[in-house]
């Protein structure tokens, strides 16, 4: 049983891992951007904060990942 519950944490952490860093912060982060540059009024710290997430998707998908595949991988010892 324990095998089992290590195995879907270690692909939850994946699927955890694309979606954090493909979809919140690589996707969200462009979105974010062309938004604030479409608004009337053009906010630096909207675009900042886009421009971070872009940035920072790649370390944010595999943070959020290993929150789950490290004790997935402790329950399969």
């Amino acid at each position: 049983m324990k095998a089992i519950i290590g195995i879907l944490m270690i692909l939850s952490g994946i699927v955890l891992g694309f979606y954090v860093g493909i979809w919140l912060c690589f996707v969200g982060g462009i979105i974010d951007v062309i938004a604030a540059v479409q608004a009337e009024q053009l906010v630096a710290m909207d675009v900042a904060i886009g421009i971070a997430k872009f940035m920072f998707a790649g370390l944010a998908g595999w943070l959020s990942a290993l929150f789950l595949i490290i004790p997935g991988m402790a329950f399969l010892d």
